[in-house]
């Protein structure tokens, strides 16, 4: 059953307000829960949310087996992809060859993107990469500074001055503290986030420490987000659900912010650990992320565009033994 999708770009409509002056309360946002629960599409979407954690729960140890995996495509041949993928590779080589960084939520590890994974691998991407963080994770900064490291890894293996990176939960907010608060715009051409607690989450004050206080409305770092980013060069691609159980109030996992260019995506009936697995989003995310022409711009307007390093020439009379790899 297709799951409906509303879009708009930052800034967005305020939330409704339950009176002339004043938001709606804690009930308010329950009862906003109910009704989204309670429709065909909700109901489906919770049976979807138990189906893909009983799946989740099954390939959890396998996302604990190395600190990192990484999906390359190699060699100039194409005719032995399937059509999809060389469609891509064919159309927009530097849209298929950009790298994406997945990155996953609190106490989870890699396995939550194998869906989201093969779903771009299937779209013709050719370089995807995910990544672990400890479980004992304090401190968003410093997983952002850490990401920092990957970011430079990765830059440095595949020549590619700008990737591509996709958060999910906590991994959104790791995000988009390296892009505005550690000047990862430079390295970073599109953040996309799934179910990240960008205005915090109430629910984050039912367990106490580190971690969570900085998840918390109006916390130290939410704070500190929320200061002016001017000049920001990454585009930002925020998905929130009216399902999501994780985020609370939902609406929190859309991103204001009047420095950044935000296009906030609102899906109705899909649970938080759904997000990773859902077709729309699968589909939302190749979209995006394939939009770039022969220049390295978007087909987007006011988007960023991909630059690429520069090449030295090779001097004449100097011959090469095989063609030259633009990565």
């Amino acid at each position: 059953m297709p799951l409906a999708a509303r879009s708009t770009t930052s800034p967005e409509v305020r939330t409704p307000q339950s009176g002339p002056d004043r938001p709606p309360g804690v009930l308010g946002h329950v009862g906003a829960v109910a009704r989204a629960v309670l429709t065909p599409a909700g109901l489906v979407g919770a049976a979807l949310e138990a189906t893909w954690l009983g799946l989740h729960l099954g390939l959890y140890p396998l996302g604990l087996v190395g600190a990192r995996a990484t999906h390359q495509r190699t060699g100039y041949r194409v005719d032995h992809l399937p059509p999809q993928q060389r469609g891509l590779s064919v159309c927009d080589l530097d849209a298929a060859q950009t790298p994406i960084l997945l990155i996953h939520g609190m106490a989870d590890n890699r396995s939550i993107f194998t869906m989201l994974r093969r779903g771009l691998v299937r779209r013709g991407f050719g370089r995807i990469e995910t990544v672990n963080y400890p479980v004992s994770l304090k401190d968003v900064r410093a997983a952002a500074a850490r990401l920092d490291g990957e970011v430079e890894r990765i830059v440095e293996e595949t020549g590619y001055e700008r990737i591509h990176i996709v958060g999910h939960s906590l991994g959104g907010l790791i995000g988009r503290y390296y892009v505005t608060r550690l000047g990862g715009d430079r390295r970073v051409h599109t953040l996309v986030t799934l179910g990240t607690p960008h205005q915090g989450s109430y629910l984050a004050y039912c367990w106490d420490n580190a971690l969570t206080r900085q998840l918390r409305p109006g916390s130290s770092l939410l704070t500190e987000l929320a200061q002016p980013v001017p000049g920001c060069r990454t585009r930002f691609i925020a998905y929130w659900s009216d399902l999501d159980q994780m985020i609370f109030p939902q609406r929190n996992a859309a991103l204001h912010h009047p420095d950044l260019n935000v296009h906030n995506i609102q899906l109705h009936g899909v649970g938080h650990g759904s997000l990773p697995f859902s077709g729309a989003v699968v589909h939302g995310i190749s979209t995006a992320l394939a939009h770039l022409d022969t220049s390295g711009a978007t087909v987007a307007p006011a988007v960023t565009e991909v630059t690429r390093r520069r090449v030295n020439p090779i001097p004449q009379g100097v011959s090469v033994a095989s063609p030259a790899t633009r990565r």
